[in-house]
């Protein structure tokens, strides 16, 4: 499973994108993406998911 980020309630704020430990989230079109490819949710990093700890508006960085 991965997290993928709401485009209607991000922000662009950025903060997420330097707190991926895998580097799974990019800005692109005007937004935040999270690569599914590569989001293993911390799991091996952090006990919870690190994008959305940090995201200053709730569901945004949700599960898949």
């Amino acid at each position: 499973m991965a997290f993928q980020i709401i485009v209607d309630n991000c922000t662009v704020c950025g903060a997420c994108e330097f707190e991926c430990p895998n580097a799974a989230i990019a800005f692109a079109d005007d937004t935040y993406v999270i690569d599914p490819e590569l989001c293993t949710e911390c799991k091996g990093h952090f006990e919870t998911e690190q994008c959305a700890a940090v995201c200053p508006v709730p569901e945004t960085c949700v599960p898949v």
